[in-house]
């Protein structure tokens, strides 16, 4: 009878390289996350914007300048507060710099229409006449949206 050999067989040796494909897989997920995230984080002001069907980005050329009125009415020309004696002159600034720019309002519901009114007839006066309002689209159920 062949019992074989009593010897234990050797252990084996601990593994010296690090694994590192548990990583790689973290690090993939933050990625995708902030990919995701950052444009949600474009702007800083915190707004209820009023909703409108339709809505839609123009073809301008070019990245249009940001205008935001918050909903206590402050102003902010982009994403920097600005008072309302300086409003008039810091749109000059900007239109004297890019004549031919397009203004992106972006204003709190909450925002009263006059005051809305008062930074378009600013903008206006500086010599912006291109101006867009930003609004967030409304879903509909069991509606889809156009493809752009």
């Amino acid at each position: 009878m062949g019992f074989g050999r009593l010897e234990r067989p050797r252990a084996r040796a601990p593994m010296s390289d690090i694994n590192v494909t548990p990583l790689v897989d973290v690090m993939l997920v933050l990625v995708v996350i902030f990919i995701l995230s950052a444009p949600l984080l474009a702007s800083s002001i915190r707004l209820q914007l009023p909703r409108a069907d339709g809505a839609q980005a123009s073809a301008g050329a070019g990245r249009p300048l940001s205008v935001v009125l918050d909903a206590a009415g402050q102003a902010y020309v982009q994403d920097q507060p600005v008072a309302d004696a300086a409003l008039a002159d810091r749109l000059r600034e900007l239109a004297a710099r890019q004549p031919d720019a397009e203004i992106a309002l972006r204003a709190d519901a909450a925002v009263p229409y006059g005051r809305v009114v008062q930074v378009m007839g600013a903008a206006h006066a500086a010599g912006l006449t291109r101006i867009g309002f930003v609004t967030e689209p409304v879903v509909l159920p069991n509606r889809e949206l156009p493809a752009h």
